[in-house]
């Protein structure tokens, strides 16, 4: 401790130091000329042009050699090594750079050579500081180790593991390739409430705010559904919306309370089409982002070529347990679920028992690309039933190493099909929840035949990056206090 102290004393020094000396150690601006990565990919040019470049970013390293100076530094785009020679910069200059430290962001001008162990780096004939750190670097740039400080101090995290900055850099070409392969389709990018008067769209807990200028409460929205379907009442006949979501539910390795989804609604489609469209579409991201539908994710090897495998829900149940859940009675089915080590003792219905079932003995064995289709009517009261068989809807949610990836429907357009569908579910969770009027009247309306889709981005950036934790996929996770003495 005592040792940090002195080195943040030091720095602090070393600042004031700079201000007796006149000198502004937080400039306005650098006119950069050139990255790191423009440097390196055209040293032989720049070299044989003796052109002129300025560069910048952080110091990252520094070895000193009485009269030189090497260093590295770290731009957006890469590392570059730097050369101070006292002889070249003269003596008052050279000195100056006594009051640098790792961390510091400093820019150079000077021209390109080559070391003799064949290195490209930039010969200083100018520099200036244009930002003085004042706290060290985490561990010397040797990597933050500690995953909660990582998730906590995302800024320390991506200065000392470039490996993190690749998984956000994905994140981002993960995205622009769905919005792509959505707008060549002709759907059109919409945006919809986060405040919202009532929350619907799916099971949750939502986040309650008030607005005082209405005096009024309102939620943060738990799903896009209702609102992008009132669009298609309106006349769109393909929308999709990026989103944040917010659901005051726990946390663990696959949930955190603000989450991103991009959700779609295709007018005169169904289940079946949407199931083709995600296949081309996952396809699509696998060849762009990683060049392969074939990758490793944890201990899987996983396949995404198309088509994917079709299990109905009960089918899987069976498959997985044998047992034949379909028919069985509430009770029969709570004796079957302990005979296969299911706990359902606090699930009071049976599309909660069906639900904790699935995922217990389900779920697990899901590892290549898999749609689980037709789930029981009483989980999904906003799809359709199905056609071939009343008692289970033409809803499919898409599994991918284990991963619950997307949820999609044949959607419900029945008005007072809904309205039923929406009352049972409410008397069923024993809440106050208010039936969304507004949305009924649209549905009232007509809303054409379509088929919806949600995706969970950051899953699917968790499978595209191999990143084991949905912590790891977003910049500032939620966290749970600090514990502080």
């Amino acid at each position: 401790m005592e040792e940090i102290r002195d080195h943040l004393r030091h720095r602090r020094e070393k600042l004031q130091k700079l201000k007796e000396l006149g000198i502004n150690p937080y400039p306005h601006k650098f006119e950069k000329t050139h990255h790191s990565h423009e440097i390196l990919s055209n040293s032989e040019a720049l070299e044989s042009s003796k052109q002129r470049v300025k560069v910048a970013g952080r110091m990252v390293s520094c070895r000193p050699h009485g009269k030189t100076i090497f260093a590295h530094l770290r731009d957006g785009h890469g590392k570059i090594q730097i050369y101070l020679k006292r002889d070249d910069l003269g003596e008052e200059k050279f000195k100056l750079f006594e009051l640098t430290d790792l961390g510091d962001f400093i820019g150079v001008a000077g021209e390109v050579f080559k070391t003799k162990t064949q290195e490209v780096t930039v010969m200083v004939s100018d520099w200036e500081f244009l930002t003085k750190s004042l706290q060290p670097l985490p561990e010397k740039w040797h990597g933050l180790a500690d995953k909660e400080l990582r998730y906590r101090k995302r800024h320390l995290d991506l200065i000392a593991n470039e490996d993190v900055k690749e998984v956000f850099i994905k994140r981002n070409k993960i995205v622009s390739v769905i919005r792509s392969f959505l707008d060549s389709r002709d759907f059109l990018e919409v945006e919809t409430p986060i405040l919202q008067p009532l929350y619907g769209g799916a099971f949750a807990e939502p986040f309650v705010t008030h607005h005082s200028a209405l005096d009024m409460k309102l939620y943060l929205r738990i799903a896009d559904e209702l609102y992008l379907k009132r669009l298609l009442v309106g006349g769109y006949e393909r929308v999709y919306e990026f989103c944040k979501d917010f659901r005051n539910e726990g946390l663990d390795r696959f949930h955190n309370p603000e989450f991103s989804m991009v959700e779609l609604y295709q007018a005169y489609a169904d289940y079946n089409d949407i199931m083709e469209l995600l296949e081309g579409m996952l396809v699509k991201v696998a060849e762009e982002v990683l060049g392969t539908t074939s990758f490793q994710y944890q201990e899987h090897q996983i396949d995404l070529s198309a088509p994917f495998k079709r299990t109905p829900f009960f089918d899987a149940i069976e498959q997985a347990s044998n047992i034949k859940a379909k028919n069985l009675s509430l009770e029969d089915l709570r004796k079957a679920a302990a005979e296969a080590g299911v706990d359902t003792e606090e699930k009071k219905t049976r599309g909660k028992m069906l639900e904790a079932i699935f995922d217990s003995v389900v779920q697990p064995t899901l590892t290549q690309p898999t749609f689980i289709i037709d789930y029981p009517v009483e989980l999904s009261p906003l799809a359709k039933k199905s056609r071939r068989d009343e008692s289970v809807s033409e809803r499919f949610e898409l599994y991918v190493a284990t991963l619950e990836i997307g949820n999609a429907f044949s959607e419900l357009n029945d008005p007072l099909e809904q309205r039923a569908r929406l009352e049972a579910q409410r008397k069923l969770s024993g809440t106050e929840e208010v039936l969304d009027e507004d949305f009924i009247q649209a549905l009232e309306v007509g809303m054409p035949p379509c088929g919806g889709l949600g995706i969970g981005v950051d899953r699917l950036v968790m499978l595209f990056t191999n990143s084991r934790s949905i912590r790891d996929v977003i910049f500032f996770p939620t966290m749970r206090p600090e514990s502080r003495s």
